[in-house]
């Protein structure tokens, strides 16, 4: 095991009717000017954006509403988040969604404390010294956003997709996570979410540093409960205690927790950002059609975890022939995707125009010569696991 820091400020206020308390945490962490970041009308159809505005004035704050935040979201719209925070004078911001929503609040909280532009953080030519306070009403459990320092924002005009990690100044103030508003997602969503939280784990679970058998536990364990739970939360939508479960995975997988005393990989993350940058598909999605091929890249290459997984997670009998045993972890993962509903080929996905060649060069323009650090991958690795993706 490395050394570690692990430093997780949240605080987290789970359970049901939550949202009611936002005023109450925005006013406890001492703002009084909010800028209400959120993305798509659902929350206003629920009444959950008229729930959290009636929080905030019995607790005397005012806020300003800023929405209209997609999925994948991009530099654009946080330089608008900039602009209309700046002219409000906001002293806090409140996102009330899912990944993208807290990923966009977080470059504008970052963007507000700073006086050059907030990409110089995301091009890694400055690094987030100080930011304005981010408080969370999480409505979709699959970034993990909600309890950690991280954001990734795509730049429009070079379809480069970064992910910014500050361990400190980014992580939310207060995180709500009221599992009844999770009710409404659409399966499909609710699905790429839990794979979300599936490859969040497997980033870190997959090292190469000796005796991680605290974090391995860690990690296999929560990888169980949501191949457990995700099934009967597809199946019975308005199931508060698998719901609930779900969520509280999507959270822990992404505070750092799993991945305290490992050497991280992340390549799989940054294979999928190609897709999502260029061609607009859903992140989670992506994943389940990237970590597979991965997985299938590292039989061949560095078997020993890949096999380990399989009988741990998988329920795959040891034997004596490990590749064999890895392919077949990877087959039922697979197959738990489809399960879900979830693609794992680029095809599966909609993308009839797949260029591999630019796709695969971008990414190491964008991410450099080698990719991750379970092995590191040159631009030939990564095109076998483009390959691999591409059959599926």
């Amino acid at each position: 095991m490395n050394n570690f820091e692990f430093y997780s400020p949240t605080e987290f206020v789970f359970g049901k009717n939550t949202e009611e308390r936002t005023g109450e945490l925005v006013a406890r962490y001492g703002a009084r000017r909010v800028l209400l970041v959120y993305g798509s009308e659902r929350i206003v159809r629920t009444g959950l954006l008229g729930r959290v505005e009636e929080s905030l004035r019995k607790a005397g704050v005012d806020y300003t509403l800023f929405g209209g935040i997609q999925p994948n979201p991009t530099d654009t719209m946080v330089y608008e988040g900039i602009r209309l925070g700046k002219e409000k004078q906001v002293d806090m911001l409140l996102a009330v969604g899912g990944g993208s929503v807290i990923d966009t609040a977080k470059a504008i909280a970052a963007g507000l404390a700073y006086e050059g532009d907030f990409w110089d953080f995301y091009a890694g030519t400055a690094i987030v010294q100080t930011a304005l306070p981010v408080g969370v009403v999480l409505t979709i459990p699959a970034a993990g956003s909600e309890g950690s320092g991280n954001s990734v924002i795509t730049q429009v005009s070079t379809n480069k997709k970064i992910s910014l990690r500050t361990p400190r100044a980014l992580r939310p103030k207060f995180a709500i996570m009221n599992p009844e508003l999770t009710m409404t997602l659409p399966p499909y969503q609710t699905a790429a979410g839990a794979v979300d939280m599936i490859a969040h784990i497997q980033e870190r679970y997959f090292t190469n540093t000796p005796h991680t058998e605290v974090t391995d536990a860690l990690s296999e364990s929560l990888l169980r409960t949501i191949i457990e739970v995700t099934p009967k939360v597809l199946a019975s939508p308005n199931d508060y205690d698998a719901r609930a479960a779900l969520m509280w995975c999507g959270t822990l997988a992404h505070t750092g927790l799993c991945g305290t005393g490992n050497e991280e990989d992340w390549s799989s993350h940054a294979i999928e950002h190609e897709l999502s940058a260029f061609y607009g598909v859903t992140h989670g999605a992506g994943l389940a059609v990237i970590f597979p091929a991965w997985l299938t890249f590292m039989a061949d290459h560095n078997v020993d975890k890949v096999a380990h997984y399989a009988h741990q997670v998988w329920g795959v009998p040891a034997t004596a022939d490990k590749r064999a045993d890895a392919l077949e972890g990877i087959a039922r993962l697979k197959a738990f995707f489809h399960a879900i509903g979830m693609p794992t080929s680029i095809a599966e996905l909609g993308i009839d125009n797949f260029d591999l060649e630019l796709i695969n060069s971008h990414l190491h323009v964008t991410k450099g010569e080698r990719v991750g650090n379970f092995i590191p991958l040159n631009e030939a690795h990564t095109r076998q696991i483009y390959e691999y993706a591409v059959r599926g």
